[in-house]
């Protein structure tokens, strides 16, 4: 089990959104318990000197092994957040990417180390099967709400 808890300061992400059909790729969040908290779009850290753009490729190269491309400009988000009573700052640019042609193809979910070597989890979510009760949350808070209102 990996704890992990959000920095003590402002951290800058970059994510970056797949779709297929109206299901979203995201990776899962869970609590110390092990139980499953939540999902995520995949991304991280921005690196000093680095661009958010540069980041969300580097992130996903990292993660899944694939160059992605970024389609259209990013969204931002400002989210303040609690994870087991610990709190998090952190700004995050939102890109829309797109996959290699037959990346993942016929998979519905996606083993992945994280930098720290801890195993992960990502598949396709539908939107309305996130943030309602007994299912999993989709973080940041918010960005459900942010893509409907796109979509």
């Amino acid at each position: 089990m990996n704890t992990w808890r959000p920095a003590s300061g402002i951290r800058f992400k970059a994510l970056g959104l797949h779709w297929r059909g109206n299901r979203l790729l995201a990776s899962e969040v869970y609590e110390d318990s092990g139980r499953l908290k939540g999902v995520r779009p995949l991304g991280g850290t921005v690196e000093f000197g680095e661009t958010a753009q540069t980041a969300v490729i580097r992130e996903f190269q990292e993660e899944l092994g694939i160059t992605v491309k970024i389609v259209g400009s990013p969204t931002f988000i400002e989210n303040i957040y609690v994870h087991e009573g610990s709190l998090g700052h952190e700004m995050l640019a939102i890109f829309d990417v797109t996959f290699p042609r037959e990346a993942f193809a016929g998979q519905t979910r996606i083993a992945f180390r994280e930098d720290s070597g801890v195993e992960c989890f990502a598949e396709w979510f539908a939107l309305e099967e996130l943030d309602g009760p007994g299912q999993p949350q989709l973080y940041p808070t918010g960005l459900k709400a942010l893509l409907k209102s796109k979509r």
